[in-house]
């Protein structure tokens, strides 16, 4: 960028900025448009613009629109065309729109000044076509006047320009043609072929009729043949769904599952969600297409539905959002924010619907996303009440409904995390315990609310009191006989701060029962770091704050062949050696990380019992 002084009074001379036009053509391809196929999309807006400005011309003074105005691209590998039957330019309007970065003939223009009307910029957008080409011409005469001359402008890539004014027969309709000389390294976007399938990318749902030609003598062939599915008529309500998921397919490379019509006319939006018809990750969201007046905007806007919503793609086009200065994507403001709600609330008008009219599309939209749904429900009453029942749960029955489990549990538990159930389901279950695995994304939440849509069902945290009060004790005696064993086994497993006690259970096969919480070891650890940190008296606090916090519990199993054994062991070394062991198992099973101590434990107790093996029997 240079600058230029210019005439000033005493205190100095007034200066201008002087555009580097390579250096802002760099700025363009580097940081504002994504690739330089956008060049292309950039002349379609601009003609579709010049169509519209001059159906908005005044019948006075002007010359009339005829029939069958429209947009004609050539493209035969020297050259790229694109030619339009729209308002045309005035010398005045070349000097001061395209001689001029940065300033629009839609925002001085008399005859638009309705904004709303229009797509993008001309000066900026005509700019693009720098990206890859080093000259552009531009042959146009306006519709303002019957007996307009043509203006010629030629626009170079080092910023020099020529604009001169020929004779109305140079180009005997009103309209614009800008035409394209490519270089050498942008042959892959200026190629015939390539300039179609980007015509047909970007404009397949132009209201304004466009035709490519690729100079081979062939007739021209239609960009937009026909209008958007949803702008057509159908003979029946079948035949329409029909060919909106046949549209979708085209589009997105899947069979919708179902497809829901959108349709906001305060807007002027139109077009369908795709229901994906298997479960989408976690977390991934998926771009939707969007388009503005007809011109495809983005195939990546995530921003024009929730997030929740990640079980549809959408394709839609819209007159009222407001694109980016890039264009290829959508401005934030309270219009697409009321859009955005609009749509969300489409998707559960649907939802509702094939809850209370489709059992079988029902089932097979949540056997595919249950998780989206979850989300959705967890803060929308309406959904939540209506689905509740419905949805999919880990339980101690197996996967099943909570409408299902509900029957036959008068009492739901729920475990706070995935591991706290792995650890208890087997044993829960014999006991006749139904517990819930809450430790899925939204699972707790919506558990704890199914009293909200189920009359009599109770709903309660599962905690290791809830689950030791339901196994079995002992007879006196049984407890006498292993009180000498469960005191070894106590001091073996103190460094864990972990408890043990005796109790029968099923199933028999299970020998141990580890009992233990992640918030419990956390609390332990946190107060052990503590202790030693601090050392003296305060360390001597905490380490009595320390004893009061939750400990793990090993439950031994009295009905376990292996544990009867085990609880008759007089040998101190021996009894200590099979208490770790048990205790190593029951930390296995519970599925849980372990600890480095822990994983020394298992690898230690092992080899001890394998090497008094080995010597029992020499």
């Amino acid at each position: 960028m240079t600058l230029r002084d210019t005439p000033s009074g005493p205190l100095g001379a007034d200066r201008t900025f002087q555009v580097d036009l390579r250096g802002l053509v760099d700025l363009l391809s580097h940081h504002l448009y994504s690739s330089p196929r956008v060049y292309l999309r950039e002349l379609l807006q601009n003609a579709v613009d010049a169509l519209t400005a001059r159906r908005q011309l005044p019948p006075a003074g002007a010359a009339a629109p005829p029939a069958g105005l429209g947009i004609r691209l050539y493209a035969d590998g020297r050259v790229v065309r694109v030619e339009d039957d729209g308002v045309g330019l005035t010398e005045a309007d070349v000097h001061g729109f395209l001689a001029t970065i940065g300033r629009s003939s839609k925002r001085a223009d008399s005859i638009a000044q309705q904004r709303a009307d229009f797509i993008g910029q001309f000066g900026i957008g005509l700019l693009s076509c720098f990206l890859v080409a080093d000259e552009i011409h531009v042959l146009s005469r306006s519709a303002r006047t019957p007996d307009a001359p043509a203006v010629e402008w030629r626009g170079r890539g080092d910023g020099r320009y020529t604009v001169r004014t020929l004779p109305a027969s140079a180009r005997p309709r009103p309209g614009t043609t800008v035409t394209l000389t490519p270089r050498t390294d942008a042959a892959e976007w200026t190629r015939p072929s390539q300039v179609h399938a980007l015509a047909r990318h970007f404009g397949s749902l132009l209201r304004h009729p466009v035709v490519f030609d690729d100079g081979s003598g062939a007739p021209a062939v239609p960009v937009n043949p026909e209008p958007a599915p949803w702008a057509r008529a159908h003979p029946t309500p079948g035949a329409r769904s029909r060919a909106l998921a046949a549209y979708g397919e085209e589009v997105f490379g899947f069979t919708p599952l179902d497809t829901i019509e959108l349709d906001l006319p305060a807007v002027g939006l139109k077009g369908i969600a795709c229901v994906l018809p298997e479960t989408v990750p976690a977390g991934r969201r998926h771009g939707h297409r969007v388009h503005v007046k007809g011109m495809l905007l983005s195939e990546q806007a995530e921003e024009i539905l929730p997030e929740w919503a990640f079980f549809v793609r959408c394709v839609v086009d819209a007159e009222a959002l407001r694109p980016t200065a890039s264009r290829e994507s959508l401005y934030e403001d309270d219009t697409l924010a009321a859009v955005r709600e609009a749509l969300a609330e489409r998707l559960r008008a649907w939802i509702a619907r094939a809850a209370a009219s489709d059992p079988d599309l029902l089932g097979r939209f949540l056997q595919a996303h249950h998780l989206a749904v979850k989300s959705l429900a967890v803060h929308d009453d309406e959904i939540l009440r209506m689905l509740l029942p419905w949805l999919p749960f880990e339980t101690t029955d197996g996967h099943t409904t909570l409408d299902e489990f509900a029957r036959t549990h008068r009492t739901v538990l729920v475990t706070s995390s995935v591991e706290e159930f792995r650890q208890v389901a087997a044993i829960a279950s014999a006991a006749g315990l139904g517990v819930v695995n809450g430790g899925y994304t939204y699972d707790r939440d919506l558990v704890h609310r199914l009293p909200e849509v189920r009359a009599g069902a109770t709903v309660a945290d599962l905690d290791p009191e809830t689950l030791t009060a339901h196994l079995d004790p002992v007879d006196r005696e049984t407890e006498l006989a292993a009180a000498a064993y469960l005191a070894r086994a106590r001091d073996a497993l103190a460094v864990f701060d972990c408890d043990v006690a005796l109790r029968t259970f099923q199933p028999a096969s299970a020998p141990a029962l580890l009992v233990d919480s992640r918030e419990a070891r956390h609390e332990r650890t946190r107060s052990q770091l503590a202790r030693e940190q601090q050392g003296g008296v305060w360390g001597d606090i905490l380490g009595a704050l320390r004893q009061e916090a939750p400990r793990a519990q090993l439950i031994l199993n009295q009905l376990n062949p292996l544990v009867r054994t085990a609880v008759t062991i007089d040998e101190p070394e021996l009894a200590r050696t099979s208490a770790e062991a048990l205790y190593g198992q029951a930390a296995m099973l519970s599925r849980r990380p372990l600890r480095p101590a822990e994983s020394s434990l298992i690898n230690r107790s092992f080899l001890d019992l394998l090497a008094h093996a080995l010597r029992k029997d020499s």
